[in-house]
C-alpha cells in the first residue's frame, strides 16, 4: 500500500526544519506515542541502542542550556520539547532477549569498535524513525548537531552507559520563522541504479 499524497506531504514533502515554535505545549502520552512508532523501525539485529529524554521541564531546559551552542540556544529554549537522542554504549546485554534466536551478544561483548559503530548507527536511524514519527502525528522537528556531548552526558547521562548522539526540538513550528527551502540533489547527482 501506498501512502496518500498528503501523507507524503505530511512527513517528506511539505515538512520542514522548524526553528520557531508555537507556544503550545506537546501532551507526553503523544511523546509516548512517538517512541512506540519509533521502537517498530529496523535496527541491526534488533539492537534498538537509542535511548531519549525529552526534554520538557523549565528546570530540565536549564539543565540543557550550558550545553547549547549559541547558534541553537534560543530556538531550543522557545521549544516545547528538546529530545536528546542517545546510545546506550551496553546495548548489547539486552540482545538475549531482543535478538533471542542468535548469540548476538557475543558479536559486540569486548569489542569496541563494534560497540561505537552499531550505538551510533543505530541511535541516529531511531532519531530519524522519531523524527517521521512525531511528523505522522502532527509535531513538527528541528534536528541539531551543535551541542556540547560531555556536558549534556554530565547533565543527564552520568553514571549511565548511555552517550548523546544528537538532538531534536518538538512542537508545532511556527511557520513564520521559516526560510525557503534550500536546495536538494537531482537523483542523478547522488544516486544510481546498476
Amino acid at each position: 500500500m501506498t501512502l496518500s499524497t498528503d501523507a507524503l506531504r505530511q512527513i517528506f514533502i511539505g515538512a520542514r526544519t522548524h526553528s520557531a515554535w508555537l507556544p503550545k505545549s506537546v501532551d507526553d502520552s503523544l511523546l509516548e506515542r512517538i517512541i512506540e512508532l519509533t521502537l517498530l523501525g529496523p535496527t541491526s539485529a534488533n539492537s534498538s541502542p537509542g535511548r531519549f529524554v525529552f526534554v520538557k521541564s523549565a528546570e530540565a531546559k536549564q539543565r540543557l542550556r550550558p550545553a547549547l551552542s549559541a547558534g541553537n540556544l534560543e530556538k531550543t529554549m522557545a521549544a516545547p520539547v528538546t529530545v536528546i537522542v542517545g546510545m546506550d554504549m551496553a546495548f548489547y546485554e539486552h540482545l538475549p532477549r531482543l535478538f533471542p534466536h542468535s548469540d548476538a551478544r557475543s558479536w559486540f561483548a569486548g569489542n569496541d569498535a563494534a560497540i561505537q559503530a552499531t550505538a551510533f548507527r543505530n541511535s541516529s536511524l531511531e532519531g530519524a524513525y522519531l523524527i517521521i514519527a512525531a511528523r505522522a502525528l502532527g509535531l513538527d522537528a528541528g534536528p541539531m548537531s551543535g551541542f556540547d556531548p560531555a556536558k549534556v552526558d554530565e547533565a543527564f547521562f552520568a553514571g549511565t552507559t548511555i552517550k548523546s548522539n544528537f538532538l531534536i526540538n518538538l512542537g508545532y513550528g511556527d511557520s513564520a520563522g521559516l526560510r525557503a527551502r534550500l536546495p536538494r540533489f537531482a537523483f542523478d547527482e547522488i544516486a544510481r541504479i546498476d
